[in-house]
């Protein structure tokens, strides 16, 4: 697959590998200027992702485990043969 440079240094990436690496217009790509080839990963704003740190805690106490959120939101759920279910 090639994609021509622009007088104004710009490419075009081509829709299939768009589609492949699920690329969307607006979304910023940093490219890392001392890799030996031409190399690009998206953007992200570190803001937004440390304002996901501590969202799971519980407001009244410590934080819950993965089990205890899964109980909390859809309710305690047996699987068949699960012994500590059922107490044994």
């Amino acid at each position: 697959m090639k994609a021509t440079i622009t007088s104004k240094g710009q490419i075009t990436i081509p829709a299939k590998v768009r589609r492949r690496l699920n690329l969307k217009a607006g979304q910023v790509l940093e490219f890392n200027e001392r890799a030996p080839y031409l190399k690009a990963t998206r953007a992200f704003d570190p803001a937004e992702m440390y304002s996901t740190i501590g969202c799971l805690k519980d407001k009244k106490g410590p934080a819950r485990s993965a089990e205890d959120w899964l109980n909390k939101t859809r309710g305690k759920v047996e699987l068949p043969g699960d012994r500590n279910a059922h107490g044994d």
